[in-house]
C-alpha cells in the first residue's frame, strides 16, 4: 500500500514563502505521476500541480509563476515551492500518486498552510 507523507506546512505572511515535502515510500517511485493539491474551508479539492515521471509539469492558473513543482526520485520525494503567497492560498495541501497503470490516487493526510494578510 502506498504511503505519503507531507511535511513544511505552516503559518506564514502574504508574500511569504514555504516549500512543502512529500516522501513516498512503497512505489516504485520514478513510474508515478505525482501531485500536489489543496482544499480550502468550505471548497472542494483542486489541483496545485502534477509532475509526470516524464515530460511537462501541470499547473493551475492561479498558482502558475509562483508555485513550482519538483521531484527527487533517488529520495522518493516531491516538493511544491511555494512563493508570494497569497491568503487564498490558505489551504490543506495534500500529495498525490497516480498509479501508473490505471491512474489510481493515492493519498497522504495533508498538511495545513496557513496565509496571513
Amino acid at each position: 500500500q502506498v504511503q505519503l507523507v507531507e511535511s513544511g506546512g505552516g503559518l506564514v505572511q502574504a508574500g511569504g514563502s514555504l516549500r512543502l515535502s512529500c516522501a513516498a515510500s512503497r512505489i516504485i517511485f520514478s513510474l508515478f505521476t505525482m501531485g500536489w493539491y489543496r482544499q480550502a474551508p468550505g471548497k472542494e479539492r483542486e489541483l496545485v500541480a502534477l509532475i509526470p515521471r516524464s515530460g511537462t509539469t501541470t499547473y493551475a492558473d492561479s498558482v502558475k509563476g509562483r508555485f513550482t513543482i519538483s521531484r527527487d526520485n533517488a529520495r522518493n520525494t516531491v516538493y511544491l515551492q511555494m512563493n508570494s503567497l497569497k491568503p487564498e492560498d490558505t489551504a490543506v495541501y495534500y500529495c498525490v500518486a497516480k498509479r501508473p497503470s490505471d491512474g489510481m490516487d493515492s493519498w497522504g493526510k495533508g498538511t495545513l498552510v496557513t496565509v496571513s494578510s
